[in-house]
């Protein structure tokens, strides 16, 4: 990560599954196996943009189990995936947007980093696949910084969740 992101909080995750880095990689990249795993237990996602290219961008939106907290995400920098490399990294800013993709503020705190910039590297073994996600805030301000810093239990247990869908559909994969 380059300087200005090295000064920020950063998070970090592991996890292995059981499957081919080649289905690993398109259920990050591929629209079809996205929609059907990204977000907690009991979250849709319906996607209006996924071109998960360097340089593509993604749209799309996030409803509650109970459909009353609508949340609009965006996979972008200006649009913009910023790195795809198969089937070994994806690398993209996450933020906040309304529906015609412009970055807004987080529905749930005004001191939320407007971007957050994701590294995900998939590293086969035998078989399976090993991916290390690294997320932090870009171009944050210090109370920024600070209100990442102190969600991170929460952001890892929310990635643990995610983790745990994209698990299942593997394994419905295979």
């Amino acid at each position: 990560m380059d300087n200005n992101l090295s000064q920020s909080f950063e998070i970090s995750i592991t996890r292995v599954f059981n499957a081919p880095r080649e289905l690993v990689f398109k259920a990050w990249t591929e629209l079809d196996h996205f929609a059907q795993w990204w977000g907690p237990k009991g979250v849709t996602l319906q996607i209006f943009k996924m071109d998960a290219r360097s340089g593509g961008e993604f749209l799309g939106i996030q409803t509650s189990p109970d459909g009353n907290q609508v949340m609009w995400t965006k996979f972008a920098y200006q649009f913009a995936y910023q790195e795809v490399v198969e089937p070994e990294r994806v690398a993209y800013i996450r933020s906040f947007s309304d529906e015609q993709g412009n970055t807004v503020r987080s529905p749930f705190s005004v001191s939320w980093p407007l971007e957050i910039m994701n590294s995900i590297s998939l590293e086969d073994d035998e078989g399976k696949t090993v991916l290390k996600l690294k997320g932090c805030p870009v171009n944050a301000l210090a109370e920024e910084q600070e209100a990442y810093r102190g969600m991170a239990p929460r952001l890892l247990q929310d990635l643990e969740s995610i983790f745990n869908r994209l698990a299942d559909y593997l394994a419905f994969l295979n």
